[in-house]
C-alpha cells in the first residue's frame, strides 16, 4: 500500500525544515518507505476533505491503505513501530526512545510554540516586551536540563533512535532565536541529526517543493 502525506502548498519558512511535515519525512526516509505528497493551501485544510483527516485543520497527515493518522508523534511512532530502524529492539531500550519521543514534544516543545506565538502572533499587544523574557527563560530551562542529560553522548540513549528524531525537530525550531547556540551540545547533537543522510533527503524534497531549487 502507497504512503500519502501532506504539507503545506506554500510553508511559511519557505522551506526550511521548520514545518511538521519534515519530521514524517525524515522518519519515512530513516526506515526507507516511499512515499507521496499531496501539497494543500491554507484553504484547504480548512474544508471539509481534510477537516476528515486532521480535525484541527493542520498538517501533516498520514494515510496508507484506509488507515489516516494525524499528529506527527502519532505517525513517527506507527512509522518506528513498523519498520525496523527507529526503534531498539531491546525492550526497555525501545521505552525509553518512546519516552524520549514524549518529552520532545511534551516537556520541550510547549515552550518553543509559546515563543513564536509570543513574537508573531502577539508581538503587537502592549504585554508582549514583558512576557516575552519570561518565554525565553522557560526555554533555557528546559535546554539547561537537557543538556545535563546529554552531556558529552552522540544521542539521548545509545543509538539514535525515534525520540532523537522528534527532539532534534523540535530544538531545530530555536535556531532562528539564536537559543540553541547557548548549549553547545544540544547545537552539536541537533548539527549531528541534520548530517543524516535521511534527514538532508527529507530536507531536500521540503526545500525543492517551496523554491523549486535543491538544498545546497
Amino acid at each position: 500500500m502507497s504512503i500519502t502525506i501532506t504539507a503545506f502548498e506554500r510553508s511559511p519558512d519557505g522551506g526550511k525544515g521548520l514545518a511538521r511535515d519534515t519530521r514524517v519525512r525524515w522518519a519515512l526516509e530513516e526506515v526507507g518507505q516511499p512515499y507521496d505528497v499531496r501539497y494543500v493551501s491554507f484553504q484547504a485544510m480548512k474544508e471539509p476533505a481534510h477537516l476528515a483527516l486532521h480535525p484541527f485543520g493542520q498538517i501533516p497527515t498520514y494515510e496508507e491503505g484506509d488507515l489516516a493518522l494525524f499528529e506527527t508523534g502519532a505517525i513517527v511512532f506507527h512509522l518506528a513501530d513498523q519498520h525496523p530502524g527507529l526503534l531498539p529492539k531491546d525492550a526497555h531500550a525501545r521505552a525509553r526512545a518512546i519516552t524520549w519521543m514524549f518529552a520532545a514534544l511534551n516537556s520541550v516543545e510547549p515552550s518553543i510554540l509559546e515563543l513564536v506565538i509570543a513574537k508573531f502572533q502577539e508581538g503587537d499587544k502592549p504585554w508582549s516586551k514583558e512576557r516575552l523574557p519570561l518565554v525565553v527563560d522557560r526555554i533555557r530551562q528546559r535546554f539547561g536540563q537537557l543538556s545535563t542529560r546529554l552531556g558529552d553522548a552522540e544521542w539521548l540513549d545509545g543509538a539514535f533512535s525515534a525520540g532523537d528524531l522528534m527532539m532534534v525537530s523540535v530544538l531545530l525550531r530555536t535556531r532562528p532565536s539564536g537559543i540553541l547556540d547557548e548549549f553547545p551540545n544540544l547545537a552539536a547533537y541537533v548539527a549531528r541529526g541534520e548530517a543524516r543522510p535521511a534527514y538532508q533527503r527529507a530536507f531536500a524534497a521540503q526545500l525543492a517543493a517551496n523554491t523549486g531549487k535543491p538544498a545546497a
